[in-house]
């Protein structure tokens, strides 16, 4: 009897975040969702990261539609979507009642499978969304992001996943947002948590060093439960292993995923003119299709390396990139080692381009950063320096306790304020999470409606 290993398809989220910056239209995909459907993938990731955000701010689409949407047409096959705990999909911490209402409509508006993470990795900050997904009926991944420092052991990673299972999560997955974890380290991490926790294990990986579909490869014959992998046409570089070269490759060494490459083919042949077409407008840089070696030094994602090049270009200081490539280890080891994922990366990165532009280490802190210093982010992983803490609290003293318990519910002056421009409680989480871009597409939307229906009298006349 072969042995069972379980697909699934990110194009729809991580691969496209990774390559293009989360700008593909529902209309890139809209056709091919049955198809998918019937490709034989456990699950298809296609909410939550960057989506909503860029659906709101860039795509002028309800991620919300976008989600009924493409539930409407997956009939069979997992749906499952990316949270950032008490971040949700935003970058600062909400409220709980932000939080237990945004996942339990997630659930309802199709979503199987919540993915919760933390940037710090501290389980506090993932236990109400754990909770309110379990209450909702969802299936709740508690996540453990892969790092490497002098304090992120095979012990620290085990007591995490233990404590993930003892919250009540159905599986476990390891998020290697960097593609650091090499393929030795990923079989002993993935065995040493068979050993200790009873769920299954998921692994995530990008192709970033070149070793993700190696890293891969080991995750399964460890026993892994199964893997994340792209189509390849979108797969490679900053993106994930391709998936039609690890079903190749399983279906060779006795391996059942039920994906069927003949679908997939068909899948690939579709998002050809999709990538072809960013290629040739400029949204998908060919860089990011390179390997990196570099990031198994600096640990950078690639999304953080394309931040900080981006950064230094918009003040014509790209000559400056090595310098802020060694300073962010150092800024990262100062704040505690926090892993390099949402919203960390961001604000380690801005700190060390600060850092060197200025010429003075922590001259100009930022507020994102004196937050954290405070205890607003959650539990530090190791102690935050002595110089980054006089420098950004001075003679403050940190917040004691859980931070989250002081935010005050948010969702009934969200409801207030938006008035008849939301129509939806869907319409209230939009605003509640970001804002100005919500109220922007909301006020917009309205503003069409009120046109059609001054048409529609028109013609009626």
């Amino acid at each position: 009897m072969s042995k069972q290993v379980k697909i699934t398809e990110v194009v729809l989220r991580d691969a496209n975040q990774s390559l293009i910056a989360t700008r593909m239209p529902r209309s890139d995909f809209e056709d091919i969702l049955e198809t998918m459907d019937e490709a034989g993938y456990y699950s298809l990731e296609v909410w939550g990261g960057a989506t909503f955000d860029s659906c709101l701010r860039y795509l002028d689409e309800d991620p919300w539609d976008r989600l009924r949407f493409i539930r409407s047409k997956v009939k069979k096959t997992k749906l499952q979507m990316l949270l950032r705990g008490q971040n949700i999909l935003g970058y600062r911490h909400y409220s709980d009642d932000t939080v237990r209402a945004f996942v339990r409509k997630s659930v309802e508006n199709g979503i199987d499978i919540i993915r919760i993470f933390d940037a710090l990795n501290d389980p506090q900050n993932m236990a109400t969304a754990i909770d309110e997904c379990l209450k909702a009926g969802g299936h709740a991944q508690g996540t453990i992001c892969y790092t490497i420092s002098p304090i992120h052991t095979f012990e620290s990673y085990v007591a995490l996943g233990k404590t993930l299972e003892g919250m009540g999560c159905n599986s476990l997955c390891i998020k290697d947002m960097a593609g650091i974890m090499s393929p030795q380290v990923c079989y002993d991490l993935v065995s040493a948590l068979k050993k200790e926790v009873n769920l299954p294990i998921f692994v995530h990986s990008h192709s970033t060093t070149g070793l993700g579909p190696m890293t891969l490869l080991k995750a399964i014959e460890a026993g892994a439960a199964g893997v994340d992998t792209a189509i390849s046409i979108f797969s490679g570089g900053t993106s994930h292993p391709s998936t039609e070269s690890l079903i190749y490759t399983l279906n060779e060494m006795g391996y059942d995923s039920g994906v069927d490459l003949k679908v997939c083919q068909k899948i690939n042949d579709h998002f050809k003119p999709v990538q072809a077409r960013f290629l040739k407008e400029g949204g998908l840089n060919p860089s990011v299709l390179t390997t990196k070696i570099d990031a198994l030094n600096y640990q950078i994602p690639g999304g953080m390396l394309s931040n900080l090049i981006s950064q230094l270009t918009a003040v014509d200081k790209l000559d400056r990139l090595d310098e802020v490539l060694e300073e962010t280890p150092r800024v990262r080891e100062d704040m505690g080692y926090p892993p390099l994922v949402t919203p960390m990366s961001q604000m380690v990165g801005t700190q060390a381009v600060t850092n060197v532009l200025t010429g003075e280490r922590y001259k100009l802190v930022s507020k994102e950063i004196k937050s954290y210093c405070r205890g607003e982010y959650g539990k530090s992983p190791a102690p935050i320096s002595a110089e980054l803490m006089e420098k950004a609290l001075g003679d403050e003293k940190p917040f004691e306790g859980r931070y989250d318990d002081t935010i005050e519910p948010e969702i009934p002056g969200a409801k207030a304020y938006l008035g008849d421009l939301a129509e939806s409680e869907e319409d209230v989480l939009s605003y509640v999470a970001f804002p100005q871009q919500a109220e922007a597409f909301l006020k917009e939307r309205q503003e069409k409606k009120a046109l059609k229906v001054s048409y529609t009298i028109k013609e009626a006349k």
